[in-house]
Parts: C-alpha cells; structure tokens; sequence
C-alpha cells in the first residue's frame, strides 16, 4: 500500500513538473516572440532617426555647395535661404504634408488636410516603428526637393516670393505626387517603382526648378549676343567641394534609410548593400565625368566632377538595392557622362542654372528611374515612363501656376539695381565675406 502511494505521489508530481515545463516553454517562446518584435521596433526606429540626421545633414551640403557655386555677393542669401526653407519643410509637413501624403490614401490621388497627431503612445507591442520616426525620416526628404530649387534660382530671385514658393511645395505639391506611390497611391497598384525617390524627390525639385528658372530669366550678363554664355565664377570652389561631400555621406542615409527597416538580419545586408551600391555610383559619376570633360575641352572641370558625383548618386536613388556593384557604376556612369552633356544643352536654351541642379536632379532623376528595369526584374519600362510623366506633369503645371501668381502680385525678380548690388545687400543689407566685398571700399 505505502509502495502504490508513493508511485501516485511520484507520478502527480512527475504530471504536475511536466505541466510546469511545458508552460515554461510557452511562456519563453511568448516572451522571445515579444522580445523580437520590440527588438525590430528598437532598429527600426534607429534607423530612421539615424539615416534621418545623416540626410538633414545635407542640408549643410546644399547649402555648402550653393553658397561656393555663387558669387559672393549672394552668398549671405544662399544660406538664409536653406535654412529657412528646411525649417518651412518641418513645419509644412508636421501640419499638412505627412497626412495628404499617407494618411487614407488608399490607392487614390492623395492623403487627408489633417496635421499629423503630437502625441505618440510609445511601444506598446504592436507597431513596426515609431511615428515620430517615421515622421521625421520622411520630412528631412521633402526639404531635399525644396533645397534643389534654391541653388538654380540663385542671384536674382526675391528672398520671400521663394520662401512663399517653399511653402507650397513642401506642404502641398511634394506631399500630393509622394502619395501616388509612397502612400499607397495609384502609381503604387500599377507597380511604379522608385526606391529612394529619383523621380519623387529629385525630379520634383527639379521640374519645379525647371520652371521657374524659366519664368525668372537669366542673371544679368550670363548670356550675350550670337549664342556668346558668359561664365560668372563662384566664390568658393573649396567650399563647393566640401558641400559636395558632405551631401555624399548623407545619401547613405538617403539611400540606405529607404529600405525602411533594420529588424533583421535580411534588412541589415540590404542596407549594406545599398550603402556600397550608393558610393559606387556616385564614384562612376566622378570619374565618368572628368573622362569626358577633359576629352571634349581638354581639362577637367572640377564643378562638373562634383555635379558628376551627385549625378551619379541622383541615378542610383531610384534602384540601389538590386544592381550588381559594377551595374551600379555604370549607372552612376552614365549619370555623370549626362550632366556634362546637359549643363552646355541650357546654356544653349539660355535657361540659367546657376548650381546645375537641373542637370543633376531632373535629368539623372529621370534616368535613374527608368534605369530600374535593368536590374530589378520587377518593374517595367512603360510604368517608370508612366510615373516620370504624371509626376513631372503634374509639378511642372502647379509649380507654373504658383510661381506665375508670385510674378504677377508681389514679383519674384530683383530689379537691375538690386541684382547689381548682390542679393545680400539688396535682400539682408549684410556681406557673407565684408573684408572682401564692398564694405571694406567703405572703411
């Protein structure tokens, strides 16, 4: 009897051990299931904060790159102009542009006229990343596109018509056409591919570059009799070049953020990839570039090497991830051998470029974009033409119609005087270099 006793007291104790276990075990694999998902949430989120600042880090390059590209005498302007313009990005897309471009629209044309919701509940178990995050990663793209149109446009044009422009763009015109595919637009279902924003972000700011170079005219003096093209150097070619740089390192951001993830181990080799990819093509835009110009004028042009290397990045925005290494260098390639053939090409149509924005951002944007079918078995060559041209209708036609209604009411162009003087005294009654411009005649 004391023998069968201690059998069922083993054996209850044997059930109730096992049971335990077997709990155990579910409780594990629920806390290492939840423990993964908060993990991914973590380097998600990193990694849109992190890539974030390095792309708001090319604000500097811009601004950098601008402010050695034109004459001294508009320096000063230049970099007003940037960081105003960054800072009429944040607060356009926290109030209107982060909804209209993602916010229910659900296969259609654009989001909803809503600001974006301040409060965020934190992690809470569900969720891929945080809003905020996400928020900020996407804002620092949007003041991309807006910093394109400055450099073009430099030298002549008002300082607050374009700060007017800027507000448009950023809150209404980018957000609209950034919705037919990053927001789950109709370029999205009909399978519009543009990774990083070639066409999204680059050609958008310079369709919207395009036209007002047009309506604005040329600087005074850049174009003469018989087709004669005037060159005005830039006041720093050092300070461009370092702009230059500076934008390089932030396109990894740019690029390598755009995978949207870094929650597996999946996710960190496609950044890596995009990260080699994006540096690949902006070196095959470098040297593609000073092959060519010192073939066609027997020298090489440094402002055309720096613009070959933002050629080639340009190029590459729209695909990095899937092309081979030495695909993405000829990508990047021939990214650098268009820009040296567009920068004369508006010379000839007089249109005044004063950065070489045009060439770099709209002309490798479009070639980058339907480049993507080269190397991603994905897309097709008639959806990316669909996209370029909706998107670059579409910004061309509102851009036209906003900068016209600034000609008309309150002007967009400095007078002849003002221009004259430079847009830093007509504009800021200040000199970026006073020991070296005409405030030191007065002393």
């Amino acid at each position: 009897m004391d023998k069968m006793i201690k059998r069922l007291l083993l054996a209850g104790a044997a059930t109730m051990i096992g049971a335990l276990g077997f709990a155990g075990v579910g409780w594990a694999q629920d806390a290492t299931a939840a423990d993964a998902a908060e993990t991914a949430f973590i380097f998600n989120t990193f990694s849109f904060l992190f890539n974030g600042a390095l792309v708001m880090w090319m604000a500097a390059g811009f601004c950098m790159l601008e402010s050695g590209l034109v004459r001294t005498k508009s320096a000063a302007t230049i970099c007003t102009k940037n960081i105003g313009l960054y800072s009429i990005a944040g607060l356009m897309y926290f109030l209107v542009g982060y909804n209209l471009m993602y916010d229910g629209v659900d296969g259609g044309f654009m989001g909803s006229f809503t600001w974006l919701n301040s409060t965020d509940p934190g992690y809470d178990g569900t969720g891929d990343y945080s809003t905020p995050s996400d928020w900020f990663f996407q804002m620092v793209f949007v003041a991309t596109a807006a910093s394109i149109v400055s450099g073009t446009l430099a030298e002549r044009i008002k300082l607050w018509p374009f700060l007017i422009f800027v507000v448009l763009l950023t809150g209404i015109i980018y957000p609209i056409q950034g919705a037919w595919q990053w927001g789950g637009g109709w370029l999205s279902e009909a399978g519009f591919s543009d990774f990083a924003g070639s066409t999204i972000v680059h050609s958008t700011g310079g369709w919207a570059a395009l036209i007002g170079a047009i309506l604005l005219g040329a600087r005074k003096g850049k174009y003469g009799a018989n087709g004669a093209v005037h060159p005005l150097p830039g006041s720093s070619l050092p300070l461009a070049t370092l702009g230059t740089f500076i934008l390089w390192l932030g396109w990894f951001g740019f690029n390598g953020g755009s995978q949207l993830a870094l929650g597996t181990g999946a996710d960190a080799a496609a950044m890596s990839q995009i990260f080699a990819n994006t540096n690949l093509a902006a070196a095959g835009g470098v040297v593609a570039s000073m092959i060519l110009t010192q073939v066609l004028y027997k020298k090489v042009d440094l402002t055309m090497a720096l613009n070959g290397a933002l050629g080639g990045l340009v190029s590459i925005t729209a695909e990095p991830l899937a092309p081979s290494f030495f695909s993405a260098v000829l990508i990047g390639g021939v990214g650098g051998v268009l820009v040296v053939i567009a920068v004369p090409l508006l010379d000839k149509l007089k249109i005044d470029d004063v950065v070489g924005a045009i060439p770099v951002h709209l002309v490798c944007g479009i070639w980058g974009t339907m480049a993507v079918p080269l190397t991603n078995d994905g897309a097709n060559f008639t959806t990316q033409l669909t996209g370029v041209v909706a998107i670059g209708a579409f910004v061309a036609v509102a851009s036209a119609i906003v900068w016209t209604v600034l000609k008309v009411s309150v002007g967009i162009r400095l007078d002849e005087e003002g221009e004259a003087l430079g847009a830093d005294q007509t504009e800021l009654g200040l000199e970026a270099y006073p020991e070296f411009g005409q405030g030191s005649q007065r002393i």
